[in-house]
């Protein structure tokens, strides 16, 4: 799958604030975002086992290892660990059970909806549900998609 890129400033906060201060050291703070990384994830029911999270705040970087169940899974938990503010970069290294075609992506930009995105990847506005539906649970609503989020754009 490789190494995705994210907008470090975009995203879930999950970790860091008043608990980033200078006077803990930077492998616990590696660890407590790792450990919210993964509550995350966890959180989705993506049905994901042996779930490893290693977080390096010097780079942004989040590696993940693992066994997803499918394809979108795996790719539900690259979204999870990259639209988090402070990362800027996924390497996710899962194993998949089911194997299936890998996703497009899309970065989400200021004045986007579902809508003109399934337009644009799919030639049909009224198919917005597809791209609603491969991201969620991230995605409550249709509605709710902001600058910067990165999207699963499923294969028809």
């Amino acid at each position: 799958m490789g190494l995705f890129s994210f907008i470090k400033e975009a995203g879930e906060k999950l970790f860091g604030g008043k608990d980033a201060n200078a006077a803990t050291p930077a492998d616990d703070l590696n660890a407590k975002a790792a450990q919210a990384i993964a509550t995350y994830i966890n959180a989705q029911n993506l049905g994901v086992s042996n779930l490893q999270i290693a977080y390096d705040g010097s780079q942004g970087k989040v590696t993940v290892t693992g066994v997803a169940p499918t394809q979108g899974a795996k790719e539900k938990v690259t979204l999870c660990c990259g639209n988090v503010s402070s990362v800027t970069s996924v390497d996710n290294q899962m194993s998949v059970t089911n194997p299936e075609p890998e996703a497009q992506y899309h970065d989400v930009v200021r004045g986007d909806t579902l809508s003109a995105i399934a337009k644009k990847y799919y030639g049909d506005a009224n198919k917005y549900p597809a791209i609603f539906e491969a991201n969620k649970p991230m995605l409550s609503h249709p509605d709710k998609i902001y600058p910067g989020q990165k999207l699963r754009i499923p294969a028809l």
